[in-house]
């Protein structure tokens, strides 16, 4: 016998299978990230195509057979328009659903998550909120899935000697757990140096100072240097989990 569970589910990400069927990736409240058939649903009769669409929130029903899940049910709860029309926003809810699908893995519920997820999903569709660079979005999700998984970074003080930290030549080593100072990188000789300004933004965005965020204007140079140390993070983390 079958049994039926109910869920609210942001929809991530959708693969074709066979002639009509879908994979979904879906983090639901309840589960976890979840991946779940949908059965023919690519047919224009499915009743499921209403409720189950890449970034949808929907509440779900789901049968767990022996081999899989699937999708019996789907009512959209919150479709999120604006996001989906909007060239600039919808990037970023791509790389979110990627580096979730990437970092979140088993299933296992997590309100912390679920409230992340709640939170930027909000901001991405309220056209109202003004951020002088989009992308902050994205980082702010970043590292705040990080530290919620375990892997948040040392900010304050060095990583290794745990003096705290002046604002010279830092480093940023993933695999001590954050920021380390130059006495401790002479040492180490592993680290990419960063900016004082990066780490004031990165403890801006962990501090979930939203105000402060969205009136941040820096160069495209300090940009970089946090797009390259939050790729460089990604990928420790990825490859040592």
């Amino acid at each position: 016998m079958f049994l039926n569970y109910w869920t609210k589910g942001f929809i991530l990400k959708k693969e074709d299978r066979g002639e009509a069927d879908q994979i979904f990736t879906i983090y639901t409240k309840d589960f976890g990230k979840l991946e779940i058939l949908g059965k023919a649903i690519r047919k224009i009769s499915s009743k499921l195509r209403s409720g189950a669409e890449t970034f949808y929130l929907s509440e779900i029903e789901f049968i767990q057979g022996k081999t899989y899940k699937t999708l019996t049910d789907a009512i959209l709860v919150e479709k999120f328009k604006n996001l989906r029309k909007n060239l600039k926003r919808l990037p970023i809810a791509y790389k979110i659903s990627e580096i979730l699908d990437n970092l979140v893995r088993g299933q296992e519920a997590d309100e912390k998550i679920w409230q992340l997820l709640i939170e930027i999903f909000q901001k991405l569709n309220n056209l109202q909120f003004k951020i002088y660079n989009l992308q902050f979005i994205y980082y702010y999700f970043f590292w705040s899935l990080l530290s919620i998984l375990g892997y948040k970074p040392e900010l304050y003080n060095c990583s290794l000697c745990q003096k705290k930290l002046i604002p010279e030549k830092l480093y940023f080593n993933p695999k001590e757990g954050g920021i380390i100072c130059q006495n401790c990188f002479k040492k180490l000789k592993s680290g990419k140096e960063v900016k004082p300004e990066i780490v004031k933004i990165l403890r801006i965005m962990l501090e979930k100072n939203w105000i402060t965020l969205s009136k941040l204007k820096i160069e495209k140079f300090y940009l970089k240097l946090l797009a390259e140390i939050s790729k460089e993070c990604y990928s420790y983390i990825r490859n040592n989990s």
